[in-house]
């Protein structure tokens, strides 16, 4: 079976979440989207677990469901901020669980280090390779990936606060690390080129529900049947991986360097131009993504390991149908004419994947968005780069060379 999985979710108990992210609100719009599987996001928190007792069963096979029998698995991030290798570290891991039991361990051996009920993802001050030699003692099953490794501040691989490589930071433990998110101002492609021995999956790490976010970055599994056993077993051995969806790295907030405060950007080379200064403040640049990855890549631009997995680079429909109106993603005029193509077609992912221009045009969908939705596929639609927390901008090809 094939499932489009989204394992990276926070609850409305995180810092910086929607107040009505729920259980439900979650589920259907992961049925919009073509979503089979989500993340319960932020399991130890005693307000968020209620909710999940409440809301979900759990089978024989560790799987949740709701009372529609939509699958949820048990997932939290936690924050490690630690000093290793005589340098200040913010690291950010997402930790799966097999089964209530282990979730409640691990919320109990949480608790003996610190408070879990201010914020969905709780920072504490021990190091990674600690906390995954405690949880392997807890259970086996426990899975533990790097999130977002490359954001600057708590990206693994992040300019700020990371590492150069998986074995500095995890030492001895790293033979427990069998994947890592590429996160959304990173690619497969950018992460090969460290020649880590790891899978690479892809998840939103979403913070409210809407379309445009949830699923956003995702990884397609193909198993053989729904079980928390399988869906590991793919993670770790990166069979039943079958490709991952990924919003292009420049949509991402960190891709390339600068300040949000200075209204002020650039790419690596400018970077290195400036040494490093922005000529606004005179201040050191915020270094994103693009500039970390050429600091620490062992090959070159176009490396592929020998079992890569396939990715499909995409942008949101509503980011498409909003460029297209010229109007922002949440407006009424942009829901209207979302609503009517999923109401023709079912689901997004269908719509950004499968669906061909024949049968976009025989349903009567715009022939500009139509456009748009083949032009996304095909990677052409261009991104003003995201940069020091600021979303990157798709703009329409015409007003391109105006912006650089």
């Amino acid at each position: 079976m094939e499932i489009i999985a989204d394992l990276h979710v926070h609850s409305r108990h995180a810092r910086a979440t929607s107040s009505n992210l729920s259980i439900d609100n979650l589920e259907k719009y992961a049925r919009i989207k073509g979503l089979g599987l989500l993340g319960t996001g932020d399991f130890q928190h005693p307000e968020h677990r209620k909710e999940l007792d409440e809301k979900l069963t759990e089978d024989e096979h560790g799987i949740l469901r709701t009372v529609n029998g939509f699958p949820f698995i048990w997932q939290t991030e936690i924050s490690f901020m630690f000093t290793q290798g005589g340098k200040g570290r913010a690291i950010h891991l997402v930790v799966f669980a097999p089964n209530r039991k282990a979730v409640d361990k691990i919320t109990e051996y949480l608790k003996s280090k610190g408070r879990v009920d201010y914020d969905g993802r709780p920072i504490f001050g021990m190091s990674c390779k600690d906390f995954v030699k405690d949880m392997k003692e807890i259970d086996d099953k426990i899975e533990i990936i790097p999130a977002h490794c490359m954001t600057p501040w708590f990206g693994l691989f992040g300019s700020k606060k990371g590492f150069d490589s998986l074995q500095e930071c995890f030492e001895e433990q790293t033979k427990h690390i069998y994947a890592i998110e590429s996160g959304m101002s990173a690619d497969p492609q950018m992460l090969w080129r460290f020649k880590e021995n790891v899978n690479v999956v892809s998840f939103s790490d979403l913070h409210s529900f809407w379309p445009w976010r949830i699923g956003r970055e995702s990884t397609i599994f193909e198993i053989p049947e729904l079980t928390y056993d399988n869906i590991i077993q793919a993670i770790r051995t990166g069979k039943g991986l079958k490709a991952t969806i990924e919003t292009p790295p420049a949509y991402g907030r960190y891709h390339w360097d600068g300040h949000r405060k200075c209204d002020f950007s650039c790419g690596p080379e400018k970077t290195k131009e400036l040494g490093g200064i922005c000529p606004i403040c005179k201040k050191p640049l915020i270094v994103g993504v693009d500039y970390r990855v050429e600091e620490i890549a062992k090959e070159n631009s176009n490396y592929k390991p020998e079992n890569f997995v396939e990715y499909y680079l995409l942008l949101p429909l509503h980011e498409l149908i909003s460029l297209h109106l010229k109007s922002g993603m949440a407006s009424q005029k942009v829901w209207k004419v979302y609503n009517e193509i999923i109401e023709k077609f079912g689901n997004e992912f269908d719509v950004l994947l499968n669906v061909s221009k024949e049968q976009l045009l025989g349903k009567e969908v715009n022939e500009k968005i139509v456009e748009l939705i083949l032009k996304n596929r095909q990677g052409k639609i261009h991104i003003q780069p995201g940069y020091d927390g600021e979303y990157g901008v798709a703009v329409l090809e015409e007003v391109q060379g105006k912006l650089f």
